[in-house]
């Protein structure tokens, strides 16, 4: 009886040492919540001290539990510092993460926490991919911070997929 060769089909790219990561796996996935401080100001103009500070004092906070708060006024009212100062106060033993700003800037903030958490030497010498298509629309400064956060330590850097990929670095 005779033996067949068979012809495998190699998976060049499962072999190839490329290692992708996904940004938007990275990122916390809880909710994100727009706070506009408007609602709480007096003719949504006025910040009255008194009453903001016992809204602070009566709001039930417990809603913001585990999820991502963007502190705004979307009013052209003069809202003093420390009213966010307040805000964060009372927020913070429940929300995951809050900021001042939209819900860009909320993003952009989550995606640089998460990134600030890799160790870059675990990827030392070695080939990344950093995956390009997202379901969610990702901001262009968590590529920027990746690429901060690599550049010094990778062996080569691309962005997109391992089977069509655009070369951002290779080291000398």
């Amino acid at each position: 009886m005779e033996l067949q060769e068979t012809n495998l089909i190699e998976n060049k790219i499962a072999n190839s040492g490329l290692i992708t990561i996904d940004l938007e796996l990275l990122c916390n996935a809880g909710e994100r919540v727009l706070f506009d401080i408007k609602d709480w100001l007096f003719r949504e103009m006025i910040l009255k001290e008194k009453d903001f500070r016992e809204f602070i004092k009566t709001h039930d906070w417990t809603q913001y539990k585990k999820k991502n708060i963007a502190f705004y006024c979307s009013t052209d009212a003069i809202v003093p510092t420390w009213a966010y100062m307040l805000l964060a106060a009372a927020i913070q033993q429940y929300a995951n993460r809050f900021v001042f700003g939209d819900l860009q800037q909320l993003e952009i903030t989550l995606y640089n926490d998460a990134i600030a958490q890799i160790n870059a030497n675990d990827y030392t010498d070695k080939r990344i991919i950093i995956k390009g298509c997202s379901h969610n629309e990702m901001p262009v400064s968590a590529y920027v911070e990746i690429s901060n956060k690599l550049l010094p330590v990778v062996k080569s850097l691309m962005y997109g997929e391992a089977c069509s990929n655009l070369p951002i670095y290779k080291k000398r």
